[in-house]
């Protein structure tokens, strides 16, 4: 894995669903949602966009963009979302960070949306920090900067991101905008991986294929590949093949032990 090149590999995870303080109708619209019933939690949701409330509208958009409840509508998402904005919402600046990075209801506009993710990450907003980090890696909206990328994987990390984790674990294992050092990239891999990221469980295997920052097993390679193998990523392939080729080398009691581990395991 190359530290530039692994941004494609990233998916822009976002919250299903952002936490209300609003008493009455809206904990029933989250209940709704939550159940999948999106026509009756939209209705309910609704009225407290209109009404004016940051999260309600931020969820009235995230519908709208995933025609949950309503019919798809890219440009209503915009307009939602940039309202919640607007009122500081940081969970709606990242995402109008992302609608603008994308183009979707508005023209793509990687500056615009560099800064609108800024503005949620100066906030303390953990996912708004990692998607800053990423722009620095990319370069998008921004010039590209690594040694500043790291700063802002390792705020998002400190407060339990599982993706910066596996990002700053990268960093170390790169030498990208830090020195490299191994011990370091096991440790913030393990994190991430505990929390049940793929691509972090696959590097974690890989750590332990190469003894890198610890000690080779390749008992503890094939298990971590091998649960890695069992998640959904764009490296799920990669770790299948790692999986297979380390299971040459294993016994198959060893074999036998490590797959009652995988489906034994759960995240942290």
């Amino acid at each position: 894995m190359k530290h530039a090149a692994a941004t494609t590999l990233i998916g822009v995870a976002w919250i299903a669903c952002a936490a209300p303080a609003l008493p009455g109708p809206v904990e029933d619209a989250r209940a709704l949602y939550k159940l999948g019933d999106y026509p009756k939690a939209f209705a309910l949701y609704r009225p407290l966009a209109d009404a004016g409330d940051a999260d309600a509208q931020l969820i009235v958009g995230r519908m709208f963009h995933d025609g949950q409840g309503v019919a798809r509508n890219n440009a209503e998402a915009y307009a939602w979302v940039r309202k919640a904005a607007d009122q500081g919402n940081a969970e709606a600046e990242d995402y109008l960070g992302f609608l603008f990075a994308n183009g979707q209801g508005v023209p793509e506009d990687k500056t615009a949306a560099f800064n609108w993710i800024r503005k949620a990450a100066e906030q303390g907003y953990a996912k708004a920090e990692f998607d800053l980090g990423i722009a620095y890696v990319d370069g998008k909206g921004t010039k590209q900067d690594e040694v500043v990328a790291v700063t802002w994987f390792r705020k998002a990390a400190d407060r339990g991101n599982a993706d910066a984790q596996f990002w700053l674990g990268l960093s170390y294992d790169q030498a990208a905008g830090v020195a490299q050092e191994y011990i370091a990239a096991v440790s913030w891999y393990r994190k991430s991986a505990d929390q049940g990221n793929a691509m972090a469980q696959y590097a974690l295997g890989l750590m332990y294929y190469k003894g890198h920052g610890v000690a080779q097993d390749l008992f503890e390679a094939y298990k971590w590949c091998a649960v890695s193998s069992t998640r959904e990523s764009d490296l799920r392939s990669d770790a299948i093949a790692m999986r297979e080729d380390i299971a040459s080398h294993l016994t198959a009691t060893q074999i036998s032990d490590a797959q009652k581990w995988v489906r034994a395991w759960r995240p942290k």
